[in-house]
């Protein structure tokens, strides 16, 4: 599952290959996304992110989205900037961050946008690296983690692991929630590495809606040879931001990548 889902049909951002979300969905951000602004959930996310970046020193997000992670890593001491495809996610942004000093965002990918400043941190949470649906802007958002980077510096990403060994012969799709309030499930093309997340999401009238998000996934090897080409070495891999090990079994990884100092 790749982040929150547009609110109606799929939509292709222009001169990009990813989703782009619109007014309606950066409306509804925040509340269809409720499990992942909880405490359990962002305290630990915050803090292995702070401990990198270090105390004073500056961090950027790519898909900085609302602000789920950079509106609490900046109230520990940590200079924030960010990037973000969506001008309506920066609208809901600024509805809590309204001066651009204090939390400075470019429009525009991940893959291609650059941003002033050279940065100790760079991250992308939530699956969103997914976003981009083709190797070579998944490539260039490697390379364009590590033009920000300062030497030394550090890119993280927090990323599923596609569930596709659940798939028996002749399977598609593979459920990741179901509840009576939502249904979500993934759908994977495991010749191109496309997938598509579907959401139905049921109202409190008792009528239903769906909507969906697109995505590519990538297996942590192909990470690393992602970083390797963007010169970066691998660091440190866990399961979660707790740190707990990362084993064949885990569903998900964090992964650190470091820019040679020299």
């Amino acid at each position: 599952m790749v982040g929150a889902e547009p609110a109606g049909m799929c939509r292709i951002a222009p001169m990009t290959s990813s989703d782009l979300w619109d007014e309606q969905t950066a409306q509804g951000y925040d509340r269809t996304s409720a499990e992942m602004f909880a405490p359990h959930v962002l305290a630990p996310t915050v803090e292995f992110l702070a401990q990198l970046a270090g105390a004073g020193r500056p961090a950027l997000e790519f898909a900085i989205g609302t602000g789920r992670v950079a509106i609490p890593l900046s109230a520990k001491g940590i200079s924030v900037s960010g990037i973000e495809l969506s001008q309506p996610m920066v609208d809901q942004l600024r509805r809590k961050v309204p001066l651009v000093e204090d939390l400075p965002v470019v429009v525009g990918d991940m893959a291609t946008a650059t941003i002033p400043g050279r940065f100790s941190l760079v991250y992308v949470v939530y699956n969103s690296i997914g976003n981009l649906r083709t190797q070579d802007e998944q490539v260039e958002c490697f390379r364009n983690a590590a033009r920000h980077l300062t030497p030394g510096g550090r890119f993280v990403i927090e990323l599923w692991v596609p569930g596709i060994r659940r798939f028996p012969p002749g399977q598609t799709a593979v459920p990741f929630e179901v509840t009576d309030r939502h249904v979500g499930f993934d759908t994977y093309d495991m010749v191109t590495q496309q997938g598509t997340s579907h959401h139905y999401r049921r109202s409190d009238d008792g009528s239903a809606s769906y909507g969906c998000s697109n995505f590519r996934y990538i297996w942590p090897a192909e990470c690393d040879l992602m970083a390797k080409l963007a010169g970066l070495v691998l660091e440190r891999r866990v399961a979660d931001w707790d740190g707990s090990p990362f084993t064949s079994d885990s569903e998900k990884h964090v992964s650190v990548w470091r820019k040679p100092a020299t």
